[in-house]
């Protein structure tokens, strides 16, 4: 590294990006309940020398665009973008999301789940790695550049986004707004491996007719129930052809990179009543290069293969729906400026040779990517294994190493000198 480099990574406060970590998990962002947090996000920018755009996000407008999904449904969303640097160079995104998913069951945490907690070289809370530890590493390398007084010739982005757990609200509207630049990172828990390829992700809604009947009679009608395993079979038989079929070399290492996942499933209105119908929603992986609507008439068909073969359903098939979030697939080549940059920079202040794999799930590298025509990576600390779980944690190595990574990558990436 030069004298300059060195100075800025030497800059970075590790025990105040904690401090900002624990700031976050505070907010309890979760079901769209994001406006709050991003309030204090601007803040944030604002302190560290960024020109801010804060905005209402006009929702009923944003989903008239093609690239747009959601879940929930929200009364406000604020879009927050801070910016540093000039115009005579590159302009590199950092992007990261605020709102987290629920906690689910609090009896399975060890500590509270919206209050930080710093033990065993770890940060624990919700959100720790799902992204509000990678947002705070974005803050603390621009922090870092602005005590040091760097003039950057390009441009450096920080997008604070809404939405990204239900589909990406927060980051098209970014994009739609101009917020785009030669080069983003998406701060998603990759335990600080370069991914320059994301899966896509779709939901699915499948509904397998029943007859209904009194339970006393329970012959007399069709429970659903039983006609489960069919159609669960067929499934896991499309799962096991699509990844022999879609490999890519960045996934080589992962044992399923487009997994088919029912992750809920109910039916019947009474306990004495055999049900009309079971409802199976789920999540269906993408391949990279795959057409989403390749994808949703593959799954029909093995549905309604599977259906024939049974004669209550022959006659009254299944039907499915594809609502909610909508994550495309996205990659770009690993050779790709960005890339090797990231790459170098990582390894700059590891000393140990940067992974690069493709991630197998969803994230708002695919709006970048595809909406916004901007080239991207997925790059964070943690794993997302602890993502969406009770005690989600991140270590505070990782948020140190990705913090001098991000601000190194800035210093190259966007020209600080000839």
């Amino acid at each position: 590294m030069t004298e300059l480099e060195q100075s800025v990574v030497d800059a970075i406060d590790l025990d105040g990006l904690v401090e900002t970590l624990s700031e976050l998990i505070a907010f309890e962002s979760c079901d769209g309940r994001e406006v709050e947090i991003q309030q204090h996000v601007a803040r944030l920018l604002e302190e560290i020398g960024m020109e801010t755009d804060v905005w209402e996000i006009d929702i009923p407008a944003l989903e008239r665009d093609p690239f747009y999904s959601a879940e929930i449904e929200r009364a406000r969303a604020l879009g927050v973008v801070g910016t540093r640097g000039g115009d005579r160079g590159p302009t590199l995104i950092l992007n990261g999301h605020v709102d987290v998913v629920p906690a689910g069951q609090i009896e399975r945490w060890t500590t509270e789940p919206f209050r930080a907690a710093v033990r065993d070289g770890r940060v624990y809370g919700r959100g720790a790695a799902d992204t509000k530890g990678g947002l705070s590493c974005a803050i603390h390398a621009v922090r870092a550049l602005t005590i040091c007084g760097v003039e950057l010739h390009g441009s450096v982005t920080i997008q604070s986004v809404a939405g990204e757990e239900d589909g990406g609200l927060g980051t098209l509207a970014a994009i739609v707004r101009g917020h785009t630049g030669d080069g983003a990172i998406v701060l998603e828990p990759t335990q600080l491996i370069v991914a320059p390829a994301q899966a896509g992700a779709l939901s699915f809604r499948i509904t397998i007719p029943g007859k209904a009947a009194h339970g006393a009679l329970r012959t007399e009608g069709v429970d659903p129930l039983e006609k489960f395993g069919l159609i669960f079979d067929a499934l896991r038989g499309l799962e096991r052809r699509r990844n022999e079929r879609l490999r890519h070399p960045l996934f080589a290492d992962t044992e399923l990179p487009y997994p088919i996942c029912v992750g809920r499933f109910y039916g019947g209105v009474w306990a004495s009543t055999v049900a009309e119908a079971m409802v199976l929603q789920g999540r269906y992986g993408v391949g990279v290069g795959e057409s989403c609507d390749d994808a949703r008439e593959e799954l029909e068909n093995a549905i309604a293969t599977a259906a024939k073969r049974d004669p209550w359903l022959r006659e009254q098939p299944p039907t499915v729906e594809w609502w909610g979030a909508r994550f495309e697939p996205a990659g770009i080549p690993a050779d790709d400026p960005l890339v090797t940059t990231l790459s170098d920079s990582l390894a700059a202040i590891t000393g140990q040779t940067t992974r690069i794999q493709g991630m197998p799930y969803g994230a708002d590298m695919n709006l970048l990517v595809n909406r916004g025509k901007t080239p991207a990576v997925i790059f964070g600390p943690g794993d997302v294994r602890t993502a969406h779980a009770p005690d989600e944690s991140v270590p505070i190595a990782e948020l140190e190493a990705a913090t001098k990574t991000l601000a190194l990558t800035i210093l190259r990436f966007c020209r600080t000198y000839g």
